[in-house]
């Protein structure tokens, strides 16, 4: 997993999925000042990185969830790697709308029917794992033995971590904030001197002196 973690990271950096700017910060819908922003929907634009990346969710998946029996996208982000990742294991999939539709149906869930199956999610990106959980609630409420989550990328952040153990729900990515930030320096994205301010943005991104250090 520790080569699969930094081919991705070197993904993700080539296509410019992740940008890292601790100079110029960019800011978070919650007004934080972030050093990194990911946009994982760029893999799509890239076959080489999409495959090491559908590939990669698809060993994933096999590897710590074996009885799986249908895969969840996440809206709208996981969606598309839920589709290849189900195409290459053979699995029903379907996907969870952001909330129920106000026609027709009125549906939340849509494509395969979760009831009484083994799931696996399908995310592109996990922060402070809100959004993810939401989607693991939705599944369980209609009747889905909801195995965990397997993504793209994670930032690491304690708030997520938290959030994924307190709701006993594993999450396990392809690469990580860790792995990214090092892949960078060692590629020449950034200096040592951004690495670490990197990384001490992620121990606690509601501390800005790490733009002084």
């Amino acid at each position: 997993m520790e080569n699969l973690a930094k081919e991705v990271a070197k993904g993700l950096l080539k296509i410019k999925a992740v940008f890292l700017r601790p100079d110029e910060p960019f800011t978070w819908a919650s007004g934080i000042k972030s050093p990194i922003y990911c946009d994982n929907r760029l893999v799509l634009a890239d076959l080489e990185v999409r495959d090491i990346v559908e590939n990669g969710l698809a060993e994933t998946v096999k590897k710590y969830y074996p009885d799986v029996e249908v895969l969840m996208g996440t809206s709208t982000a996981g969606i598309p790697h839920a589709a290849y990742v189900s195409n290459i294991l053979r699995l029903p999939m379907g996907y969870v709308r952001g909330s129920s539709k106000d026609h027709g149906r009125n549906n939340q869930i849509e494509g395969a029917n979760p009831n009484g199956k083994k799931v696996v999610v399908i995310e592109d990106l996990i922060s402070t794992a809100g959004s993810s959980l939401e989607v693991v609630n939705v599944l369980k409420e209609n009747g889905a033995d909801v195995l965990g989550i397997v993504s793209i990328f994670t930032y690491n952040l304690q708030k997520g971590l938290d959030r994924l153990a307190a709701a006993n729900v594993k999450n396990y990515s392809l690469s990580n904030f860790e792995v990214l930030a090092k892949v960078a320096s060692e590629e020449g994205y950034i200096t040592a001197k951004q690495e670490k301010q990197i990384l001490a943005f992620q121990k606690d991104p509601n501390d800005p002196s790490w733009q002084e250090l």
